[in-house]
């Protein structure tokens, strides 16, 4: 990738994946390899921002519930002026660009300012962690829907959640991390059962990645007393307890 005067560079959206390097794709790890210029989110792990080559520029813009380094529409101006500055962009984003990583909105602005976008897709936050954790998001003994909502926005008791967990259904929260009492006392209003199993899942694909297991009553508790933090999903549904039968059933095994 490469820079002049008189060219419109390119915005690659590429998806970082859940963490680990290995799970990078083939394209999102031979653009990194070559980029120039790359505007990451804050928790991308260490060792993929080392692909990048000495001499890159690097502009964060990390973002937390508290804090944000640069405001979205801040961050699609910067995308845009660059590129039109004739600067090849990687706007590199944890998990999947399309999904919670408002990649949409950003593929929006350098579309109306004439800016050509390519979106490299990545391992998803959700199915990454799940996989890391062997917990199947789907089963046919358990799950035939899962569905991804984000637990971290504004009007959150307001919004109806009402199917999208319970019996034969697997939830998934983003950003629940800081809310997951509220979370837990807005899903037992709805019906769903206070002893249905959850998982919270830290830093997954990572070494330092922690499964934490529970009742939904408990989950706030869980969370406070294990002093849980970013990045974390949380997982609701009777699928988070099938890697323990797992783990019982080879315990059973090494017995015999």
């Amino acid at each position: 990738m490469d820079s002049a005067p008189n060219r419109i560079g390119t915005v690659y959206l590429v998806g970082a994946g859940p963490g680990d390097p290995d799970l990078l794709t083939l394209r999102a790890a031979r653009l990194l390899s070559a980029a120039t210029l790359v505007v990451h989110d804050g928790l991308v792990d260490p060792a993929i921002m080392a692909m990048v080559p000495e001499g890159a520029r690097l502009v964060s813009v990390a973002k937390s519930r508290a804090r944000h380094t640069m405001q979205q529409d801040d961050i699609n101006a910067l995308l845009v002026r660059e590129a039109l500055a004739g600067h090849d962009v990687v706007r590199l984003k944890g998990g999947d660009p399309f999904i919670f990583g408002r990649g949409g909105e950003e593929a929006e602005a350098c579309h109306a300012a004439g800016v050509p976008v390519q979106v490299v897709p990545g391992v998803s936050a959700a199915l990454g962690a799940a996989a890391a954790a062997q917990i199947p998001l789907t089963h046919r003994e358990n799950a035939s829907i899962v569905s991804f909502v984000a637990g971290q926005c504004k009007g959150l008791a307001d919004q109806n959640w009402a199917g999208l967990a319970g019996v034969g259904r697997t939830l998934v929260i983003y950003m629940g991390v800081a809310t997951s009492d509220a979370i837990a006392e807005k899903l037992m209003a709805d019906g769903l059962a206070p002893d249905m199993p959850v998982a919270v899942i830290e830093n997954a694909a990572r070494p330092s990645m922690r499964v934490l297991r529970g009742a939904l009553a408990g989950l706030g508790a869980l969370v406070a007393e294990q002093k849980v933090k970013s990045p974390a999903l949380i997982v609701i549904g009777e699928v988070t307890a099938r890697e323990r039968h797992l783990e019982l059933a080879r315990i059973a095994e090494n017995a015999a």
